[in-house]
């Protein structure tokens, strides 16, 4: 049974795929702040990406293949990753990536495909290329990169966000020209899944067929919600429409492990 070392296991991501896989692979998981239930837990090992080296964890493990879903410090993150880097080279093992969309979003007028140049203009998407690149400079069969555009469903921090500002009768804040794909959580770690068991590599986008304005998304999701009517605070980068979209096109996954912008705003709520 393969291993895997999910890095952030305790964050939203992370813990739904930790919950994904753990039935069929021997899946461990680091978490940072004190916590009892991942205490207890002995595949949960605490881990502290700042202060702490990632060495002794991953000699003591020895993971097949290594999932990075942390967020926070971006300085320590680089140089996590770039440890990795080494790691891999080194050892039986690859690397799963998540990415981004922002790594595109300098480009406005088009969306991104698996192979395009990289171009950002935020520090995120920045952060995100520069370890994409440290990657790209490894064999393909140690890494894969996953760009993940903008995730909803049901529990993400984005359904409840909107839930908790429908509740209090806030404005929604949208992005009325930014043309985006989605994906769901649900989806998410299944195609995740499938990419390890299948021991698949290279770049693969992983959000819906489809594209959709920032503010029709909103919208229906909020009619999903029960909320046909919503206060929205409508918000104008540009006088154009700006897309911030990754489609597949080369790595494509099997027909039902992809999805459409439709498949994510039922995953937001039953109606």
């Amino acid at each position: 049974m393969s291993r895997i070392l999910i890095l952030g296991g305790s964050g939203f991501i992370g813990n739904a795929l930790y919950k994904e896989l753990a039935p069929f692979f021997d899946v461990h998981a680091t978490f940072k702040t004190d916590n009892a239930a991942f205490e207890k837990n002995k595949h949960f090992h605490q881990f502290d990406y700042e202060l702490e080296s990632l060495d002794i964890l991953l000699t003591n493990l020895k993971p097949k293949f290594i999932v990075t879903a942390l967020r926070g410090n971006v300085t320590s993150l680089i140089r996590m990753h770039f440890e990795i880097a080494v790691y891999i080279e080194k050892n039986d093992c690859k690397i799963i990536f998540l990415s981004s969309a922002n790594v595109f979003d300098r480009f406005s007028n088009y969306p991104s495909y698996e192979y395009d140049k990289t171009l950002s203009e935020s520090i995120y998407g920045r952060f995100k290329i520069k370890i994409e690149n440290e990657l790209l400079r490894k064999p393909v069969s140690k890494y894969v990169i996953c760009r993940i555009p903008m995730i909803y469903g049901v529990g993400s921090p984005r359904v409840n966000e909107i839930g908790a500002q429908l509740k209090l009768n806030e404005a929604i804040e949208v992005f009325s020209n930014v043309v985006i794909n989605a994906t769901h959580i649900s989806k998410l770690v299944q195609q995740l899944h499938y990419i390890i068991n299948r021991r698949r590599r290279g770049i693969f986008h992983l959000g819906s067929n489809n594209l959709i304005h920032h503010i029709d998304l909103v919208k229906d999701i909020c009619e999903q919600l029960g909320h046909p009517d919503p206060l929205i605070k409508q918000v104008f980068d540009s006088n154009e429409d700006r897309h911030l979209a990754v489609l597949p096109k080369f790595n494509m996954l099997p027909k039902h492990l992809q999805l459409n912008i439709e498949d994510v705003v039922k995953s937001c709520g039953v109606l």
